[in-house]
């Protein structure tokens, strides 16, 4: 059995346009779950018990939920409530969504790591609630939350594979649909197993140099 490389310069292209494909779906996601991370991390900390209780179902529901039915019911069950969404939306959102859970654990972690004696500080000179969270609780908070937000983005990186089956013409999909056509097995997934490497590794190095830049 030898390695055949005529065979991924051939198929080079519909390799790449799924791994762009799925490039730009994960980054879109990331920043969904990112700012609905942050909003129910708020939430969660809220002096009104209902929100609590409202951002803590939602938590709970979608980590205790797994991906794929996430998505089939935003792709499969949305028209029956009128709304019909392209594949790649629904990958988008609904990985947000489902990302957006395991966020808000995060942030919440962060902001309750922060001393309360500086809160109180501000509140003392006259700083409002806004200024507080966005001038001293996020960026303290962004030192301690960076190493398991960048592994979570990692994660949904990987979660990303399931969008094959919603018909996403992502990575996954365009390898099966290289295997299909070939009958290969070695080459295609070989190809993919490291590109999903190569964005990882990424996102990974930006993790870190983020990290050091914020530590400093």
């Amino acid at each position: 059995m030898s390695f055949d490389f005529d065979l991924l310069v051939r198929f080079a292209p519909l390799l790449l346009s799924g791994f762009l494909i799925t490039v730009v779906i994960c980054f879109f996601a990331g920043i969904v779950a990112m700012i609905v991370g942050l909003i129910v991390s708020l939430g969660l900390l809220s002096k009104f018990a209902l929100l609590r209780w409202l951002c803590r179902i939602y938590v709970e529901v979608m980590r205790g939920t797994p991906i794929l039915i996430v998505l089939f019911l935003m792709y499969y069950g949305g028209p029956s409530f009128g709304l019909t969404l392209s594949a790649e939306t629904v990958g988008i959102f609904g990985m947000g969504l489902y990302g957006g859970g395991y966020f808000a654990e995060i942030f919440r972690s962060g902001f309750q790591s922060i001393p309360i004696g500086q809160i109180e500080a501000a509140r003392m000179l006259g700083i409002g609630k806004s200024a507080i969270i966005w001038r001293i609780r996020i960026p303290q908070m962004l030192t301690l939350i960076l190493p398991p937000l960048t592994n979570q983005m990692i994660l949904l990186v990987k979660e990303s594979a399931v969008l094959s089956i919603i018909t996403v013409a992502e990575l996954t999909k365009n390898t099966t649909q290289m295997v299909n056509e070939t009958f290969a097995t070695l080459e295609p997934y070989l190809a993919a197993a490291i590109l999903y490497w190569i964005l990882i590794e990424g996102i990974a190095l930006l993790g870190a140099t983020i990290e050091k830049r914020v530590k400093h």
